[in-house]
């Protein structure tokens, strides 16, 4: 089995690998993918150094290679991960900075730090399903890029069915939830739902638990919900408070917390003085600093060190912007034993290629899960899944809340990921496309293409729940798509001399004075940018 892992340099890397290296899956040849080689030769190095993945698969017998090429990374490829994040901790703190410098929330997948996000990473991840597509259409591609939800959904238009978004936040709330009713949650966030009947249901970063079920004992939510000294065990417990949770009769996502207590999440990150990104980043450069240039002889073990300090303290310091005052702590420890997306991503794995099929918690198209949401829709829902894919389960049905605010965020997300694909010269593919979906095409700008994307940019943020000014919507549309494209002026009538970019836009028949671009572009199918970290890992 080829595996290939796109954003290879990131951080996070060595979480999948060791996943890998202690899974059954048949591996024959891991690829590393990254824009930066001297990124890719840090992760290397850590990878042979790294004493977790010798004791599971023998020192230096997991079988890594690196590319700088995206074509020769994914070409006949099994597996491939994709945890990418164009603009790399630049862009994200750019981002949160942005916003926060106009009042609004700047959180990186969520409101206006989301959309910004995914202004600049849906043309980047449309293109790669466009060359995956071509190059490798038996893959199943594993997603855990942010924004998630909204990546998922873009990538699907041209992947369909054999693209699946994971995230760990949903099966750490029924994780935690199961700890408080008193239930062993498992190990691993990769089975824990295995366990339970969890009543999970939304999109990406904005779901609830409205039930948690286990054989004979019937649904445990109520009884927890009626405890607050039980709930206090729990992070939600402790960051909405046991009033709230009684009130929406479920358990919401963490991140549901930037939008039920929007003022206090605001004023924390602005006491903090720093954001969550400038954290990562200040943390990030002095690993890749000390690790770089490590000698081929005692490298690998240092730079194995350095790597476990630093993802040590990640794990401990996230969401700690969130958790002052009443609600200071360290985080549950069981959180971090348990792992993180990369659990939940080899699990996945393993049932798709024919491993033990397992219960799972997906972000996967609706179909008609939800008769409400278009079955298009990438929702977050437990999913059955075997060789053939995910199937999602049955859930009761959504509260008015619940999908009034599942809707009102997706559609800002399609109209920043329709203005970004606008930009770069493609628009979705199928029934989410810019011309397809009810409400898009009617913005008054039908026959200007940079009119359109600038109009569909202003009704995401003018629109999206935790903007609430439309100073800073104005404002923060007119940066995000700036920042979006690669502006060149080029003589009229001059040809292009490109490969065939999967998102080459179709020039019109009247003269042209300037072509604008996606800031990501692709040179001889190689990812390549401005900046020297351009795609990492999340």
């Amino acid at each position: 089995m080829r595996v290939t892992i796109l954003g290879g340099g990131g951080f996070r890397v060595p979480l999948i690998a060791r996943q890998v290296a202690e899974s059954a899956l048949p591996v024959s040849q891991v690829v590393l993918y990254d824009t930066d080689p001297g990124r890719l030769a840090v992760i290397a190095g850590v990878l042979a150094g790294d004493p977790v993945i010798a004791a599971a698969a023998g020192p230096g017998t997991l079988p890594v290679t690196t590319s700088t090429r995206l074509d020769e990374a994914v070409r006949g490829a099994d597996v491939i991960f994709a945890a990418l994040r164009p603009g790399g901790l630049d862009g994200r703190v750019g981002d949160e900075r942005a916003a926060l410098a106009l009042g609004v929330i700047g959180q990186e997948t969520v409101g206006a730090g989301g959309l910004a996000s995914a202004a600049r990473t849906v043309p980047v991840v449309d293109a790669i399903a466009r060359r995956i597509a071509e190059l490798a259409p038996d893959a199943w591609v594993i997603s855990m890029t942010n924004p998630a939800g909204i990546v998922t959904e873009v990538m699907a238009a041209t992947l369909g069915p054999r693209v699946i978004g994971v995230c760990d936040s949903p099966v750490g709330l029924i994780r935690r939830a199961c700890a408080a009713a008193g239930v062993d949650p498992g190990p691993s966030l990769g089975a824990v739902t295995d366990r339970v009947d969890a009543d999970y249901l939304g999109i990406n970063h904005l779901g609830w638990l409205r039930g948690l079920r286990t054989a004979g004992d019937g649904d445990l939510l109520p009884g927890l919900l009626g405890d607050p000294d039980r709930l206090l065990l729990t992070e939600e417990g402790r960051l909405f408070g046991a009033d709230v949770l009684r009130s929406l009769g479920a358990l919401p996502n963490e991140y549901l917390y930037w939008y039920y207590a929007n003022s206090e999440a605001l004023r924390d990150v602005l006491t903090a003085g720093r954001t969550r990104g400038e954290h990562v980043r200040e943390r990030q450069r002095a690993f890749y600093a000390a690790a770089t240039g490590l000698s081929t002889t005692t490298g690998p073990a240092e730079a194995a060190r350095l790597w476990q300090a630093a993802n040590d303290e990640r794990n401990r310091s996230y969401f700690a912007e969130l958790r002052t005052g009443e609600r200071a702590g360290e985080r549950d420890e069981a959180d971090v034993a348990a792992g993180g997306y990369e659990s939940v991503a080899i699990a996945l794995a393993s049932a798709l290629t024919g491993g033990p099929a397992a219960r799972l918690i997906l972000n996967v198209r609706n179909g008609e899960t939800v008769p409400a949401l278009a079955p298009d829709t990438v929702i977050e829902v437990p999913c059955r899944v075997a060789a053939g894919g995910p199937v999602p389960l049955p859930v009761s049905p959504p509260s008015a809340h619940e999908l009034g605010l599942m809707s009102a965020v997706r559609a800002c997300e399609r109209d920043i990921a329709d203005a970004a694909l606008l930009i770069a010269g493609t628009g979705l593919t199928g029934s989410t496309g810019p011309q397809a979906r009810e409400g898009t095409a009617d913005t008054g700008n039908t026959g200007n293409t940079a009119a359109r994307a600038d109009a569909l940019a202003l009704r995401a943020f003018a629109s999206h729940p935790l903007v609430g000014s439309l100073h800073a919507a104005r404002s923060l549309a007119a940066t995000v798509l700036k920042n979006t494209v690669l502006e060149n002026t080029v003589p009229e009538n001059t040809v292009l001399e490109t490969p065939a970019l999967p998102m080459a836009p179709t020039l019109p028949s009247y003269p042209i004075d300037n072509i604008v671009f996606s800031r990501i572009l692709l040179v001889d199918n190689v990812f390549s940018s401005t900046s020297a970290s351009q795609v990492e890992i999340c």
